[in-house]
């Protein structure tokens, strides 16, 4: 027997709440909204993650001339056209004779490898010759960078020098500056060094991405520094500063945690005045014990 009884009374105050609510669809259309804005946010990111990363329109222009009369210029033919450079600087008393140890220096990204006057004569006051390879699209280098060209160039100029018979290819020490740090851990990843440095750098690009919330695959160049420690069985020596605001020191802290025999030195200064000036002898002593302890140099 069918049920006719009339349907209950509509109460207005539940068609308010329900699915098609003005409330509802306003808050459907804000949700929709800030979905958009994310995801041309994170396109805005991905077409300019290249510039972002290796802004080498800020960077300054080449000198005229090498570093020293001694300097050797090493070029490499791209397969698009054009070359790469790097500068070899041999350690004062280095020869065939007495091949020195060397170490190979990768910079920041809005620098180039004319600059890098400190860096050069730290080290070879301390015995060591100097690699610089120059980056793609950078000063005298022709071409695009990318973490997969860099890492490839690198290793090729790191073949040009351990084949040197004025250097001792046991005793070769990569030293990377903030995106340098990639491109040395890239380095290490496929060429053993003797001792691994890492200045002012990050655990990876993919987490430096988190920051601006970009999910790490949208990253094309990852430098996954991390990975390449946690397997490395090699001295690494890692500094950074407290109070940088470029990549921050909590990186830094987390790559010590990833090696925890590493030496670890943290001094009160930003990004780009790393070390300070107040700690500039106190870094590079505490660097030379570390090349001693990790025999790339003598006592």
């Amino acid at each position: 027997m069918l049920d006719e009884s009339p349907d209950p009374p509509i109460d207005p105050r539940s068609t308010a709440r329900g699915s098609g609510s003005p409330t509802r669809r306003r808050w459907i259309r804000w949700l929709a909204r800030l979905g958009l804005l994310y995801v041309l946010w994170c396109a805005a990111l991905y077409a300019m993650q290249g510039s972002m990363l290796f802004p080498a329109e800020y960077a300054p222009p080449p000198t005229p001339k090498l570093y020293n009369d001694r300097t050797v210029e090493l070029r490499l033919e791209l397969a698009d056209g054009g070359e790469v450079v790097a500068w070899f600087i041999p350690a004062p008393r280095a020869s065939d004779n007495a091949p020195a140890p060397a170490v190979v220096f990768f910079h920041g990204n809005a620098e180039i490898i004319d600059y890098q006057v400190e860096v050069i004569e730290r080290y070879r006051a301390l015995g060591c010759s100097v690699m610089l390879p120059e980056y793609r699209g950078y000063g005298r280098s022709a071409g695009q960078p990318s973490e997969e060209a860099l890492v490839a160039d690198a290793v090729r100029f790191y073949d040009l020098l351990a084949a040197r018979s004025d250097v001792d290819p046991a005793r070769i020490a990569f030293h990377g500056r903030s995106v340098g740090g990639g491109v040395a851990a890239g380095l290490a990843a496929r060429r053993k060094p003797a001792a691994l440095i890492l200045e002012s750098c990050f655990t990876s690009a993919a987490s430096m991405a988190r920051r601006y919330g970009v999910p790490a695959f949208l990253v094309k160049n990852p430098f996954r520094i991390d990975r390449v420690l946690s397997t490395l069985e090699v001295p690494v020596f890692i500094a950074h500063g407290s109070a940088d605001d470029i990549i921050p020191v909590s990186h830094g802290r987390a790559l010590r945690a990833l090696a925890p025999s590493a030496t670890y030195v943290e001094y009160d200064c930003g990004h780009n005045d790393f070390p300070g000036r107040a700690n500039v002898e106190h870094y590079w002593t505490e660097l030379a014990r570390f090349l001693r302890r990790s025999r790339v140099i003598s006592e």
